[in-house]
Formats: C-alpha cells, structure tokens, sequence
C-alpha cells in the first residue's frame, strides 16, 4: 500500500445520527469527520414509544447523507478524484418499503406522513405476535428449521416479523410496495448506479443475521414456509434477491446524480452495505476470541470464528451467525442488549421530570438563568451519578435491577420482558438506583459471554467501543470485574464508520483483504481496565440476586 493520496469515507448510521469519516487510505489518519442529527426523529415523528413504534423518515437519512460527506470532502480539501471509495453501515434490522421504480415509499407524496411507510428501526417491537408466531411454525411445520442460525429464535427486531405486521396493519402500504430493503441495502442503492432491483447486491451481514438467508438452504426461508404465515410473504420472497455479498467486494460506482450532488466523481466505488456493529468491529481491529462490545443506545456483541473451529454448530439463542459478515472466510457471531444506555437515558429522564416541569418553568428564573442551569446540569447528570455510584461502599446495600427496559435480546430473545427492581429499602437513593442500572447492564453482558463460552466460542479479551466506552471508566471498571475479564477500549470516537472506511478500501482495491486492511487502519486503544480481585468476589454474589430476579420476572411474563 504505497499511495498516501488515496482516501476513503465510512458512512456510520446510528439511532440518533449519521457520522462521516475520511480517511488517509494510507495510515488510517482520520482527516476530516461530521455529523449531523436527525430533525425529524428528533421531534419524536412517526414514533409511539407507549406501543414500542419507533419510525424514521428516510429524508432525514439522505439529508444526512448529503451534509456530512460534503463536510468532510471540504474540510479536508483533497480532490475529488483521490476518493477511492465510500461504504455504508447502518443499525438494523431497520426494513424499509420500496416501489417498483427503487423509491422508498415514505418519500411519495400520497404516503409522506405515514408511520408505515417508513423505515422501520431496529428499536421497533411492534411485531411480537409476528415473531411468536414465526418461532412456532419453524418448530411445528415439519420442514427445515429457519431460525437454525439465529440463535433458534426470531426477534420482533428483524426482517420477516416487521413486515409481515406492517403488511397486516397497512393494507394500502403492502399493496404499493414492491420490495423492502434494510437500511444499509437502501443508501447504498441510492448512491449507486446499479438500479435493477432484481440484481442489486444486497448485504450478506443484513440477510444472514436478520432475514434468516443461508446458503445451506439456498437463500431465503423457502415460499411454503413464508406461504404459511402470509401468502404476502410468499408473493414478496420473488421480489427479493437470492445471492448475497460482503462488504469488502464493490456494489457498483457513484452515480451521476451523486457525485454531483457530493462534489465528487463516478469513479468513486461503492462497496456493499453492513451493520453499524459488524463494522465496528473491523474498525477495532477484531480477531479470534475477542469480544467486541459496541455500547450506544443498545450493545451488539461480536465474535469472529474460523469456519474449521465453528463447523456446521448452531449456536442457540444469539443474533445469528453468518459466514462473511465481519470478516470474509470466518464466521461473524451476533449477541446484544436491547438496551444499555437506554437504560440510562430512562432513569435520567425521570429524575428529570421536576426540572422540566418545575425549575425550567419557574418564573423566578430569567430564561437566561435557565439555559444556564440547563447546560450545566446535562454537562454533569451522569458524570456526578456516576461519581457518586462509585464511592457507594461495597458492603452497602445496593438494589438488584433487571436491564430489559427495551426487552431481551440476548441471550434467548424474548422482546415482551420487562425490567424489574427489587431490595428498595428507605436509605435507597438516586446513586444507588444507578448503580443498580449499571450493574444489571453488566450482568446482562456476562450472561452473553457465558452463552457464548457454554456453546464453545472461547472468549479470552474484550474491546469496547463507543461514547459509554471512552467516557465511563465506572461503567467500564464494573463490567471488568463483573466479566473477570480485562477490557480494551478502542481510541477512535468513530469505529463503525472506521469499519466501513476499512471495507471501502478493500473493495477498491487499496488492500488485499479486510483483515490486511485493519491491521493497517483499525484503531489503536487508549485504555486497559482490569478486574480488581476484591470485588470480582462481591460482583459474583450480586449476580446471584440478578440470575434469582430474572427466572422470576421471566416465569411471571406472559408470552
């Protein structure tokens, strides 16, 4: 790799926000990076959180889109010519309805404002029944077992249990879209200058881990099998694709509207799509037995396998195992929690119910005072709990918390669970409820990690990414002593977008491989936290109380 001229953009699509990245192909240098906020969804738009809908307006994603590469493309001032490749990741499952014609339907005029006409996001637990119902036809119809490669069990997350409850509630909307496409697949298509719909090349990362897609049974979940649940379902499979590919191989150029659009030129490469976890792990230098946590709003736990070590195992209750997802030739195994600062965000938004609605509303305050006031305490509400939580003595008493606030994805999904808090007693405070929360997430990840190691996936360190990584060294140093395991943390505020940066340089040709390319790319750590024997001890009895509260409040939740 000799050209220093040559860059590279990561397009990292998150809940909140889409990040750009552009890197020196060369030296894996982060030259220039932007993001931008999503208004729309910012606004609460097309969501319902009571009924767990959560909707996102693709307009916020192609805006996005357009103000964050032109940024990065400025900033850095190279030219237009010397940027090699762009590759997209995204959340997901987070399926969109497209007409015949590639447009999402969201942006037609006639379907502008409605909430099932959008892209629906990974978050979205409006499709339980769907999912029940999945899980029991893949065990009583007689045929191959779908769910075989995703952990066993379907999610209200994914693909086919999302649309098939859209395709029930919107008669209208099933009726005008010809295909559906993940989030990932969509902004590559936009930006690319393949449009046939039928030959497209979708993500092998989207498909394998959420659509049930495996080459063993030669793609999709068979017609019979989707005929069964919806002949909808059946109808659509046709009006999908067969063939997957990974992210490290070229899904076409940019086109010509784009790369006016952008400032840049058509033969820019565009690589295929991915998930946003999938490519932080490449960008955190991802190898066998590691763990690579990627910690927002949600965590998604990813692990490496050689194709000779796994076989043919499934292993039970993750989120999917897919040979190429993260790595070409090895298999990419998916785990998570379906909230982790969720979780946080949650607690702090109803300590805050007094602030909003007594302090900021005050007229004893200037509205001066009160921008003041509000800036100070959200420049400090974690960081001071936090502080606080950590000082807590060890032989105090702490209440036992669950961290399905959002449900449970892993280990065994199970999208109906509740959170739940036990051992409240009156010297029970703020500090204490928050260090409840962070070691129920921390519990919840060890039950991941014993998953994994149950079912013979080694595990011998971690990694994490993401603002909680690099900002709460007490979340950190709980979740190293709940683990007994060191945990690294990547330096880089923007892994995923460094991942997909690190696959836009292969499928240009800069490198070989992706794991030749991370090497040089990927990024350093900044950080080591180690267990403290001290308390791997106490942690080990606090997860008792976890294990004890969870078998409850799992027996007495109805399915």
């Amino acid at each position: 790799m000799s050209d220093n001229k040559s860059y590279v953009i990561g397009l990292d699509y998150g809940t909140d926000s889409v990040r750009a990245v552009l890197l020196n192909a060369a030296n894996g240098e982060e030259i220039a990076t932007d993001v931008s906020y999503y208004k729309r969804w910012k606004q609460k738009l097309y969501c319902n959180a009571s009924k767990n809908q959560f909707r996102q307006h693709p307009l916020d994603h192609i805006e996005g889109l357009e103000q964050t590469i032109k940024k990065v493309v400025a900033t850095a001032g190279v030219k237009p010519a010397a940027i090699k490749g762009i590759c997209i990741d995204t959340t997901g499952s987070s399926p969109m309805p497209l007409s015949k014609e590639g447009t999402p339907l969201a942006l037609l005029p006639e379907f502008s404002e409605n909430p099932n006409a959008m892209m629906v996001l990974w978050k979205d637990h409006t499709a339980i029944e769907e999912a029940n119902e999945i899980n029991k036809l893949s065990r009583s119809w007689g045929g191959q077992d779908f769910t075989q490669f995703e952990g066993g069990i379907y999610s209200s997350e994914w693909f086919w249990a999302k649309i098939l409850h859209i395709a029930r509630e919107d008669e209208v909307i099933k009726n005008a879209a010809y295909t559906w496409m993940e989030h990932c697949d969509y902004i590559t298509y936009l930006l690319g200058d393949e449009k046939d719909l039928n030959t497209f090349k979708r993500s092998r990362c989207a498909a394998g881990h959420k659509a049930m897609w495996h080459e063993s049974w030669d793609g999709l979940p068979s017609e019979e099998f989707l005929g069964k649940l919806n002949p909808y379902l059946s109808k659509l499979r046709n009006q999908l694709y067969k063939e997957t590919y990974t992210s490290d191989e070229v899904a076409g150029n940019l086109n010509s509207e784009w790369a006016e659009r952008l400032g840049l030129t058509t033969e820019t490469v565009i690589a295929v799509g991915t998930f946003d976890a999938h490519a932080g792990a490449v960008g955190a230098r991802i190898e066998e037995h590691t763990l690579v946590r990627v910690m927002g709003t949600s965590t998604c736990d990813i692990i490496v396998a050689n194709e000779n070590v796994i076989g043919k195992k499934a292993v039970k209750g993750i989120c999917g195992q897919v040979n190429g997802s993260v790595i070409p030739g090895m298999v990419g195994l998916e785990a998570g929690q379906s909230a982790f600062g969720d979780l946080l965000a949650w607690f702090k938004d109803v300590l805050s119910w007094p602030l909003h609605n007594l302090v900021y509303t005050s007229e004893s305050l200037t509205e001066a005072q009160k921008d003041n006031l509000k800036k100070e305490i959200e420049g400090n509400f974690i960081k001071q709990l936090a502080e606080a939580a950590k000082n807590i003595p060890l032989e105090e008493s702490v209440p036992t918390a669950l961290d399905w606030i959002n449900g449970r994805r892993t280990p065994d999904a199970n999208q109906e669970l509740k959170a739940a808090m036990m051992d409240l007693n009156l010297g029970t405070k703020a500090p204490h409820i928050f260090k409840a929360l962070v070691n129920a997430i921390c519990f919840g990840a060890k039950k991941i990690v014993d998953r994994f190691e149950s079912e013979g996936v080694k595990i011998n360190t971690v990694i994490g990414i993401g603002g909680v990584a690099r900002k709460s060294p007490f979340i950190m140093q709980t979740l190293a002593n709940v683990l007994n395991m060191p945990i690294k943390i990547a330096s880089s505020d923007q892994a995923p977008a460094l991942g997909a940066a690190i696959y836009a340089a292969v499928a240009a040709g800069i490198y070989k491989d992706v794991i030749e390319a991370s090497k040089h790319l990927g990024s350093n750590f900044e950080a080591e936290y180690h267990p403290q024997e001290d308390q791997v001890a106490v942690y080990k009895t606090l997860l008792e109380s976890y294990s004890g509260l969870s078998v409850y409040i799992e027996n007495n939740t109805s399915k």
